[in-house]
């Protein structure tokens, strides 16, 4: 394994480039950057491949740079805007520094639009900035409070190498996020807090080495696949974040390829590798993996067409037919795995597609699909169905008045999708899915309203509906595929409410938000309708209840 992961690494370091860049991914959290990248790539100004999350900040800071020439056609408000995050991302701009030492330290400064400490010379760049935030959600009865607090260095070295880290200290006083749970955000190993509550820390960060039309690096973090405004379907960034080898590389205008390699977590012990010493059991979890990669073809300006696949494959270490970022991983998983005996030794293989076209000023209309088992043969059959979620959505921004913007998807999966019958194989890190947070046999309907008024101040009225239904489970039935899709309600929950957004300063948030959230839980399969509220819902959200949200975020 080591031979070819050096191989890999060393070709990436000595391949020839043609001029130079250095890669920082800005994450998708910070919403504030990405709804005005959005907004300006709605009414036309760029062309972003929204499909892969999260973006550079040198790519984030040439858009920005392109929106400035085309400044006549923004709003007063928009230009505000820009100007604000153009004094983050392209270094020089107008800058405003407040020298903190004398002498040797003269270059070292605060930035006041984002509350960072900088340094920088000819070869060497660095960012220090705090992580820090506190939230307080209120029900009919109770109090629901989450805190962490951390901080993130970003660094480039040179022309060609940069470097992040960030590590946080998180506290909840229930615990929100747990595998089987329909959650909308990004899952955590737990650990009890005697206490009360639980605690959890995260740690992501990379090492990239960039050249002017792509990046190769080591990274654990968080990264989505897929358009969408409430929740990818493909990739979705909602599991504890992962390491991974990840290659983006766009050698002309009109195609890009990225590539992932991952290490996940299984969470299914091998038995023959543990083992007791003295009086302590060492638990050894089964290895498991994720190759994937995502083509994106740009036939007219402003249409994006992206096809991919993946593979999730286990208990042969990592292969180095996984390793070739173009592959069909399903083939390749045939000759690797061919087999007449009737046991189950192939891999776990997956299939994605995306469309976005802003071609339409003003609209942006999208949609993925994710596969996880198509044969043509089952489209004949009435009763029988492929594995399958679809998201059509769309985004209407500064139509039919400044300011506003109206968003809104529907996601649909069919039974089945994102299980498998091989417990290491499942589409799972640390058991949370890496698709869709409703997983499969579910519908949503997810639609909102956003007004921008001034510079930093977003204010969103959104809805809700999320359904679930019977909890099939794929065993070594011949054909589990004729499950009927969308028989019986086990879950339901609406949401729906207003929610002010104030970014006071670059990545630094106050929000608040009341909202009504009805969550329900119905008898099926033989399954009562407490069991299934319970499984499906933490605590504090079960039942009708209105909710009252106010808290601030500095970093992310």
């Amino acid at each position: 394994m080591n031979k070819y992961l050096i191989t890999i690494i060393f070709g990436c370091i000595v391949w020839p480039i043609a001029g130079w860049s250095q890669y920082l991914p800005e994450p998708t959290t910070n919403e504030g950057i990405y709804e005005f990248i959005d907004e300006i790539a709605t009414i036309g100004l760029i062309d972003p491949n929204s499909a892969i999350k999260p973006y550079g900040r040198d790519q984030i800071a040439a858009w920005l740079t392109t929106a400035l020439n085309e400044e006549q056609r923004l709003t007063s408000r928009q230009k505000a805007d820009l100007e604000f995050y153009l004094k983050e991302f392209v270094p020089g701009w107008q800058e405003k520094r407040y020298k903190l030492f004398p002498g040797y330290f003269k270059s070292v400064s605060l930035y006041p639009t984002s509350l960072s400490v900088s340094y920088s010379d000819s070869l060497f760049r660095f960012s220090l900035r705090p992580i820090l935030s506190y939230q307080l959600t209120r029900n009919s009865d109770d109090n629901l409070t989450r805190s962490y607090w951390g901080a993130a260095f970003s660094a480039t070295f040179g022309r060609n190498w940069s470097a992040w880290a960030s590590l946080r200290d998180n506290h909840e006083s229930e615990a929100i996020s747990r595998p089987g749970y329909f959650i909308n955000r990004p899952g955590v190993p737990l650990k009890n807090n005697p206490g009360g509550g639980v605690d959890f820390s995260e740690m992501n960060g990379g090492i990239v080495y960039s050249w002017s039309w792509g990046s190769f690096g080591l990274v654990k973090d968080h990264f989505t696949w897929g358009n969408n405004r409430n929740g990818s379907n493909i990739l979705s960034g909602n599991s504890p974040s992962f390491a991974h080898i990840a290659l983006k590389v766009k050698p002309v205008r009109w195609l890009e390829l990225n590539y992932i390699h991952g290490w996940l977590v299984s969470n299914v012990v091998d038995s023959t590798r543990s083992f007791w010493d003295d009086y302590v059991y060492r638990v050894v979890m089964r290895s498991k993996y994720i190759a994937a990669n995502m083509i994106t073809i740009t036939p007219l300006r402003r249409l994006d067409i992206s096809f991919g696949n993946s593979v999730i494959y286990s208990d042969q270490g990592v292969h180095p037919a996984y390793l070739i970022p173009f592959f069909f991983y399903k083939s390749v998983d045939h000759t690797l795995n061919n087999t007449n005996s009737t046991g189950e030794s192939g891999q776990n293989a997956q299939l994605f597609f995306d469309i976005s076209s802003r071609q339409i000023n003003h609209l942006h209309l999208f949609m993925s699909a994710y596969f996880d088992e198509l044969h043509i043969s089952r489209i004949k059959e009435g009763l029988i169905h492929n594995f399958f979620s679809l998201k059509p959505g769309f985004r209407i921004d500064g139509w039919p008045l400044s300011g506003l913007s109206l968003e809104g998807e529907y996601t649909l999966t069919k039974p089945l999708t994102y299980q498998h019958k091989i417990s290491t194989t499942t589409f799972t890190s640390n058991d949370y899915n890496l698709g869709h947070y409703l997983r499969d046999n579910s519908k949503e309907l997810y639609l909102a309203v956003r007004y921008k008024p001034v510079r930093g101040l977003s204010l969103t009225a959104w809805l809700t509906d999320a359904k679930h239904y019977n909890n099939y489970v794929y065993n070594n039935r011949v054909d589990a595929s004729d499950d009927k899709p969308f028989a019986d309600l086990t879950w339901t929950q609406v949401t729906y409410g207003l929610k002010a957004n104030w970014e006071f300063v670059y990545n630094g948030y106050l929000f608040a938000s009341i909202s009504r959230s009805e969550t329900k839980g119905y008898d099926a399969d033989g399954i009562t309708a407490e069991q299934n509220l319970s499984t499906f819902t933490p605590m504090f959200y079960r039942g009708d209840h209105t909710l009252f949200n106010a808290g601030f975020a500095l970093g992310f």
